[in-house]
């Protein structure tokens, strides 16, 4: 993912983690941005760093609309 791209497209290119709970968006100091997997931190199955999109995974929790 790219720091030009637009919110929309981002969501887009991350798959699953664009809505998932146990993601987060991580922005370095050169602007890249990355999904960061809470799971990973807890459990060996999930990578820190997910290979985006993702298509496909045993973890993935809907946010909630509240």
């Amino acid at each position: 993912m790219k720091g030009n791209d637009k919110p929309e497209q981002r969501r887009t290119n991350a798959g699953l983690c664009a809505n998932c709970a146990h993601s987060r968006n991580i922005e370095s100091a050169r602007g890249s941005l990355f999904v960061l997997c809470q799971l990973s931190s807890s459990d060996p199955r999930f990578p820190k760093y997910p290979h985006l999109p993702v298509f496909s995974c045993d973890g993935h929790a809907e946010l909630s609309n509240s």
